[in-house]
This record gives C-alpha cells, structure tokens and sequence, in this order.
C-alpha cells in the first residue's frame, strides 16, 4: 500500500500560502483537493511517491494538449514535490455545466483540429517524448521515426499490443496467443485504411474524461498523450459509451476520417486489455472475443 502525500486543512505551505483545502476524494493513487484561497480556487492532486510519476506525466499531457490551442484544458498551475519523494500538481479549478444540444459539435471541431495539427515530435514519430500512463498502467511511447503505415504497425504492435501481453497473467495463454494473432494481423487488418500520419492524441478520452464550461467550451482532462492514429482516439471514445450527440458528423466535416470497424476495434483492444490488467478476469472474456474476431 503507497503512502500519500498527507494534507490537512488550513495548512499554511500548500502552494507558497496559505489555502483552505477541502478533501474531494480519492484514487488508486492520489487524494484530490479543492484549494481556496481568497477568490482563487485550483484542483490539487497529492501522490505519494509511488503515485510522483504518475501526477509529472499528467502534467506533461495537459501541457502538450494546451500548446495545440486546439482543445481546452485546465493549466497547469504548478507541479512540485513533497517531502518524501511525493508529488503535488494544482490544476486551473473550472466550474461544469450541463452540455448542451451542440455540445457534441463542438468537441468533433476541436478534435478534429487537434488531430490535423502538426506533430509536436521533431522529426514526426509515432509515440511520445516520455512514457506516460494509461490508467495506472505503464504506456510504453518510445517514438518511431518511421511515419508511414509500417511504422505505425510496428509501434502498435510493440508499444501498445506486445506490452499489454506481456502484462497479462501467465494463465491467460489463451488471451495472450490471440493478441499475439493480432499483431502479425494487423497488415490485413489495416489494409483499408489511409496511410495513418503521427498526431497528437488525449489517449484516454472516454466520457468522464470530457466536460463543458459554462460559455459551451469542451473541455478535456486526464490525458495519456502520444503521438498515434487519430483513429485510436475515435476508438477509445466508442468503446465504454459514445461521443456526444453530434460528434462524429462535426469531426467528419471538419476533415477528420472515422476508421472503419475492424480497425476500431483493433484500437479497443488495447484498452479492453488494460482493463484486463487494471480489473481482473472479469474482462478478459470480452477481450479474447474481440482479438479472435481480428486475428
């Protein structure tokens, strides 16, 4: 069991200051904290030293995807560590509303934006500059610097299937013959597809990672950035709900391609898989239905 970076409130040297804090909740890995102080508010996450890593990459992405100017997200206020080897990251704090009747639009606009932005690797790669995390899961990002469709079947297979694999349980012979299928697969499965071009990806984008602000802006949070299809994006977004109502047609018009199934469903695996790892058996049956489906 990790030790936490212990915060009362009313401590006086939260963030050079002093702050009311109010508990919010908690993780795997962190505590959450509202911090006030006059009319000031921000998100504060507390890790302890084993959660540190976790809270720089979240740092990372949030500040990856903001340099865009494509998509909102909450700055990054500050990101310090904490007697013991703990971290602490505080977030711009900002206040949801209800999404509205063309909320979805306006997150298929900006997405489709952040996804033709150019790449922010020099020279344009596949994966990311650091490894960061899905989930609580380690995210492989070694860049590729290959940006074609063989360069990208080879990051997919090493950095994305080939990890989860080797994360499954020894017992999991069978899950862990059919992700091995998929991978010499993915020729066929790709096949149809355009040729994918390196752009940067929130990663992790199902629909409690998405809000709106009060003016109708989409906002997004909790990232794990690399730099990948955009496809495995609209993947994630698919598989444990839907976009918002609106989403698919705004991003199509705005010049973004929607893969087709087969290859979104090749994306899904890798998250079905990390659930596996996360979570347990419980989700292993869903994922050996989707690699034999594939493979």
């Amino acid at each position: 069991m990790q030790t936490r970076v212990a915060l009362q409130p009313g401590s006086p040297t939260l963030l050079d200051g002093r702050w009311k804090l109010r508990p919010l909740g908690s993780s795997a890995f962190c505590d959450t904290w509202q911090a006030q102080r006059g009319k000031q508010k921000l998100f504060v996450k507390s890790a302890g030293p084993a959660g540190a890593a976790m809270l720089r990459a979240e740092a990372d992405g949030v500040r990856a995807l903001a340099a865009t100017g494509c998509i909102r997200v909450p700055a990054v206020d500050s990101l310090s560590e904490r007697p013991g080897g703990g971290m602490l990251l505080a977030l711009e704090w900002l206040d949801f509303a209800r999404p509205d009747a063309s909320f979805g639009r306006r997150v298929g606009q900006a997405l489709a934006a952040l996804h033709a932005a150019p790449c922010p690797l020099e020279p344009a790669s596949f994966g990311w500059r650091s490894d960061n995390y899905i989930g609580a899961t380690p995210q492989r990002n070694t860049p590729l610097h290959q940006p074609s469709r063989t360069g990208w079947m080879a990051f997919w297979a090493k950095a994305r299937l080939d990890c989860m694999r080797d994360r499954l349980s020894p017992h999991a012979a069978e899950l862990r013959d059919a992700v091995e299928a998929v991978a010499e697969a993915l020729p066929r499965i790709l096949s149809g597809e355009p040729p994918p071009r390196p752009a940067l990806i929130h990663g992790d984008l199902w629909q409690g990672n998405w809000e709106m602000l009060a003016d109708g802006t989409p906002v997004v949070f909790d990232p794990a950035v690399s730099c990948s299809d955009p496809g495995a994006e609209l993947a994630m977004m698919e598989l444990f709900g839907s976009p918002p109502p609106g989403f698919r047609s705004a991003y199509e018009e705005a010049g973004g391609h929607w893969p087709g199934p087969e290859c979104l469903a090749l994306y899904q695996l890798y998250h079905l898989l990390n659930h596996v790892v996360l979570f347990g058996a419980g989700y292993a049956p869903h994922a050996l239905r989707v690699a034999r489906s594939l493979a």
